[in-house]
């Protein structure tokens, strides 16, 4: 019987105990209405908690009211949300899909918490799990996408694993439950309904078991992900600098390519591109760059220099502060490079502060001659992330200081200096 290999599951995983309170992800499809009833049933201290996501028009105000009507015959506390999904999407540039689970999964632990409740109960099964792993394998994963849905996810937590749609759908009709259908899921229009309704079928023409075979194989997997992931995690510490990836030192590991698609793959870049940066590690030219949505790894020399998009803007990530005093004999003049000292008279121009620009040339100070601040940065090593972050002050149309790095000859403190000028730089 369902009922008693579900509580058996949830005994199993240690998913909650009989004094918990469970907070049911309620949308009123068959799978969450399978899931309320069956844990209402069995005794557990439920409330659900429903979205209205106003994708589907007549049919979001339909769902609305079924669970309204479900609950209230079975004593449950429904909690109701509506959420303007379209607008969120076009506000984070992402998928309609993906702004409602947003949206979903942030509303639950906020009632989660609001509610006192211990964990939040969603209605995935084993059919999901497998669509999730083949979803995962055909548009390329590390071992992680290939162990289907796990029971339990910190306070997200999935009862119904242990049973398939098939059996769910069996389960209502015995006790004469009834459910509402989202039409979008009888449609063959998204990646994950095309694996449900076309693959899935064909692979069961080939394996009637598949559905098992497919579940025994991410179990199996569970077992080496752990091995694996601590095996990632060494190596992990082992490369990653606060400068960046450590070229040479990549290239030590066992597994060069599985470290790197564990630190790259979760900030969207994809294996092709890994395998590209891979191959720009071992024999690329400084400065190539790889972009993902929200990432870019440059390669520089020793390193592979990861940051968000967006770092390199127009304004200073940092402050500067000014202060002048009478210059005397026992001025001791700063060794550090965030403190900038100069001869007041000297600077004798409006000053300025702007990003370097190419073409730009300055005395470095202890030197006559003139150097291009581009064959200093070079000379100095700067990685292309500092190069882009670079700014100068400028008394006029000259740099006074290379802004954290080097100040200019032509304003430094001499013996006919009277007046002071200190700046200081605060990151």
């Amino acid at each position: 019987m369902i009922a008693k290999r579900v509580i058996q599951f949830i005994e199993k995983e240690n998913l909650f105990s009989p004094k918990d309170k469970i907070l049911v992800a309620l949308s009123g499809g068959a799978d969450s209405v399978a899931l309320l009833r069956l844990l209402h049933n069995a005794g557990y201290h439920c409330e659900a908690a429903h979205c209205n996501f106003h994708l589907r028009g007549a049919e979001s105000n339909r769902d609305e009211l079924f669970v309204e009507r479900l609950c209230k015959e079975i004593g449950v506390q429904l909690h109701t949300v509506h959420f303007d999904t379209v607008q969120y999407a076009s506000e984070k540039q992402i998928s309609i899909e993906m702004a409602a689970r947003e949206l979903r999964y942030e509303w639950f632990e906020t009632m989660r918490i609001t509610r006192h409740a211990d964990v939040v109960a969603v209605a995935h099964h084993k059919d999901d799990s497998i669509e999730t792993m083949l979803l995962n394998l055909i548009r390329g994963t590390g071992i992680a996408g290939l162990l289907g849905i796990r029971p339990r996810n910190q306070a997200i937590v999935r009862p119904l694993l242990c049973v398939n749609r098939e059996e769910i759908i069996q389960y209502l009709t015995s006790i004469g439950q009834a459910y509402v259908t989202d039409s979008t899921n009888l449609q063959n229009e998204y990646t994950r309904n095309k694996i449900r309704l076309d693959l899935i079928p064909l692979m069961q023409e080939i394996n009637p078991s598949i559905i098992e075979s497919l579940l025994e194989t991410g179990n199996n997997l569970n077992e080496v992900s752990s091995i694996y992931n601590k095996e990632i995690a060494e190596g992990k510490k082992r490369v990653q600098t606060p400068e960046g990836i450590h070229i040479q030192q990549l290239l030590n590991e066992v597994s060069p390519q599985a470290i790197l698609f564990e630190i790259l793959h979760p900030l969207g870049f994809n294996p092709s591109q890994i395998k590209d940066i891979l191959a720009a590690a071992i024999g690329g030219q400084a400065g190539k760059q790889f972009m993902s949505k929200s990432h870019r790894v440059i390669r520089d020399r020793e390193f592979l220099l990861l940051e968000p998009i967006g770092k390199v803007t127009n304004l200073p990530s940092f402050e500067l502060t000014k202060e002048e005093q009478a210059y005397s004999s026992d001025f001791l003049i700063p060794r550090d490079k965030n403190t900038a000292c100069f001869d007041a008279d000297k600077l004798n121009q409006a000053i300025s502060m702007r990003k370097w620009e190419l073409g730009d040339t300055f005395v470095p100070f202890g030197m006559q001659g003139r150097k291009k601040v581009s064959d200093y940065m070079t000379d100095c090593k700067f990685s292309i992330s500092q190069k882009e972050n670079q700014w100068v002050l400028c008394c006029g149309e000259q740099i006074a200081w290379l802004i954290g790095e080097r100040t200019d000859n032509r304003f430094r403190i001499d013996k006919t200096t009277r007046r002071v000028v200190i700046y200081k730089l605060t990151r």
